[in-house]
């Protein structure tokens, strides 16, 4: 395995601009994170800042580690434990608890491309499993090459349940019979992205323009996954089947006791409607209306077909010459049948993919300017960076051979990548800066000692994700103070302005998720349970136009976790939930390697007027009157949403304000808009 990835030497020394993320990892001589940092630093110039609060620290690795902020009995035992090993017992307890695969899914799934909703995606009812087998292997720890292998041919498993990660091939399929190619081609560019952290997209058209990726290099790669068709797996057990005939004949029969409701309504202007769409019509179509049905011949009920759609009544048509009061029945019960029709019943299923056999045997082809009409050379099974000796003759499946290089402890792109992305999410920026370019166009590392001793560590440790955050978050480079001296500001602002190299912890706006559950959480009412649907958010609720088909089934559970608030895209529609996008959250029609963290008036005003930040205030004021002061209540409050006591002078203006008639939910809708709440210290 190891001459594998020493091949790539030669390759890409000769390339006009060499790829530092190709060279082999090597290993340096250091003690760990903070040996490498320190060097850094002292290198640049650059003192650093000394160690942040307990109640600070607390509050960043709760976000961090799970999305959620510590209650106020975890302060209380923090602060009272006074052993060394405080600290670590408390990295330990979240890196174990569940909700910490809820939070590192959602950033694994912008990098994968995970959509309730996306166009012709045909597993948008049973996508949710993908995301809670992210959720659960997460949990479970499991290695980050078995988890890489199971998103790439998990359907090749011996263990069954990862078949549900193959959504990250099936979901670009173009139709059930995937004539477009949607996998093969979704396959090169997300597991080149996500994995490789390579740019190929480009390449499907012509050459790299500035990375050594032929157009044949993403042809062949392309080959992999030719074999690969949509694979409908039914969920349902064997009871569920034999009652879906009769589920399906009780959806249907409500429909027509509903619509029979409405029919008495309209009745009485039907015939008139109906005659007079017909006038639109040319006298010999409109005769065709006219006539029985039964009477009617072939052709002229391909006619009547044909022109279905101007003689066709709808609810608007009906409205307008209905008197109010029938109108607001009208709609009261065509509500209800909106609603049926939006969840229709469905057995349990989830689409995978499998090798077709009719495709094994199919020749490749690269296709000139990207178009499937326009087949060039054939091309045989390889990818960007192969070695030069590698043999797919006698594979069970490309994909192996494919894996057996990607995955391999001495591929330098492999670990580097991954510990980026980690690195990135505990601090905002990864040590490489593009985290989904490792090519010419991207950032190098900021410290290249520190990105290979990591990820040589990551190898060394059997590629054990929980193992990495520990090794992080331990760190005295996590653990420093956001906040300097302003000496010590001045002089490093005129070396690192941007805090590049870490001299202090990056304060950065928490994301969509990470707020909203803060919120909740701080309201009383957060729903924490594990797994399952998607919810409908508000906004989305609301828009009646949105057909079955493109709001699949849903949960009611409103108040979870903000992973499962739906999110898509749709080319008749906006499909993403408004406060996802206020927030910079991306809707998974494309994967995300970092998403935008901006600061925005509408995000002031979405929190300052949303009825999600309203109401969570009216809970959060109830809860403070349980607390027998006044000063009491205001301690609960800072605690609850700050995970800290208030100053001095918080505690003063805010019983002041109390005093003077304030009233404490709205002590709690200001908590909930301090610019702290949303900010990661």
């Amino acid at each position: 395995m190891l001459t594998w990835v020493l091949a790539l030497a030669p390759l890409v020394l000769q390339a006009d601009q060499p790829l530092w993320s190709l060279k082999p990892v090597v290993r340096p001589h250091a003690a760990g994170i903070d040996e490498l940092a320190a060097r850094m630093h002292k290198a640049k110039g650059l003192a650093v800042a000394g160690a942040a609060s307990k109640t600070t620290l607390l509050r960043r690795v709760y976000l961090d580690l799970i999305g959620l902020p510590p209650t106020p009995a975890d302060v209380d035992a923090f602060l009272s434990d006074t052993s060394p090993g405080a600290y670590e017992k408390v990295v330990d307890r979240l890196l174990a608890s569940r909700q910490h695969g809820v939070r590192y899914a959602r950033h694994w799934l912008d990098v994968l491309g995970y959509a309730d909703v996306d166009n012709g995606m045909v597993d948008e009812a049973g996508i949710h499993h993908w995301r809670d087998w992210v959720i659960t292997a997460l949990n479970r720890d499991r290695p980050y090459d078995q988890f890489v292998r199971a998103h790439i041919a998990g359907d090749l498993s011996p263990q069954t349940e990862d078949f549900f990660a193959t959504a990250f091939l099936s979901r670009s399929a173009s139709g059930g019979e995937d004539k477009a190619e949607g996998i093969g081609f979704g396959a090169v560019e997300n597991v080149s992205s996500a994995f490789l952290a390579m740019t190929t997209a480009c390449a499907k058209c012509h050459d790299h323009m500035f990375d050594p990726i032929s157009q044949r290099d993403y042809y062949a790669m392309k080959a992999l996954f030719d074999p690969l068709v949509p694979d409908k797996r039914l969920l349902a057990s064997a009871d569920q089947i034999m009652a879906f005939p009769d589920v399906m004949a009780k959806w249907n029969a409500d429909q027509q006791a509903i619509q029979a409701r409405m029919d008495v309504i309209t009745q009485p202007y039907y015939q008139a409607l109906t005659e007079d769409r017909l006038r639109y019509l040319p006298p010999d179509v409109a005769a065709l209306f006219r006539k029985p049905e039964a009477e009617r011949t072939e052709a002229e009920k391909k006619t009547v077909k044909d022109y279905e759609t101007v003689v066709s009544l709808d609810a608007r048509k009906y409205r307008d010459v209905m008197t109010p009061p029938e109108i607001e029945k009208y709609e009261g019960i065509r509500k209800g049948l909106t609603e049926l029709r939006r969840d229709p019943p469905a057995l349990p299923a989830f689409w995978s993919v499998r090798v077709s056999a009719d495709r094994v045997g199919r020749k490749s082809y690269l296709y000139q300017g990207g178009e499937r009409s326009r087949k060039g050379d054939e091309v045989t099974p390889g990818f960007p960076f192969a070695p030069p000796d590698l043999k797919f003759d006698g594979a069970t499946d490309r994909r192996q051979v494919f894996l057996g290089w990607l995955t391999a402890p001495e591929n330098p792109l492999f670990a580097r990548v991954a510990v980026n992305r980690i690195w990135q999410w505990h601090f905002g920026e990864g040590l490489a800066a593009s985290p989904s370019d490792f090519g010419n166009t991207g950032q190098p590392p900021s410290n290249a000692e520190l990105l290979d001793w990591l990820a040589s560590e990551f190898a060394a440790r059997k590629f054990s994700m929980k193992a990495l955050h520990k090794l992080i978050v331990m760190s005295e480079l996590y653990q420093r103070s956001s906040i300097a001296t302003p000496a010590l500001r001045a002089a490093n602002e005129q070396i690192d302005p941007d805090n590049r190299y870490l001299w202090k912890f990056p304060v950065r706006r928490l994301d969509a998720e990470a707020i909203r559950d803060s919120v909740l959480a701080a309201a009383g009412t957060l729903d924490d349970a594990v797994g399952g649907r998607s919810f409908r958010a508000e906004d989305i609720l609301e828009r009646r136009v949105m057909s079955a088909a493109r709001t699949g089934h849903y949960d009611t559970r409103v108040q979870r976790r903000a992973i499962y608030m739906g999110r898509g895209a749709d080319g008749s529609m906006n499909m993403m939930p408004a406060y996802l996008a206020t927030f910079d959250a991306e809707d998974g029609h494309t994967p995300c390697a970092r998403r935008q963290r901006t600061v925005t008036a509408p995000q002031v005003l979405f929190m300052m007027n949303n009825l999600l930040t309203h109401e969570a205030s009216r809970k959060l004021g109830e809860r403070l009157q349980v607390a027998p002061t006044p000063a009491a209540q205001v301690a609960l409050g800072y605690q609850l949403t700050l995970a800290r006591n208030p100053s001095h002078a918080e505690r003063d203006h805010a019983l002041s304000f109390l005093a003077s008639g304030g009233t404490l939910d709205r002590f709690a809708w200001m908590l909930l808009n301090l610019s702290e709440f949303v900010f990661l210290p």
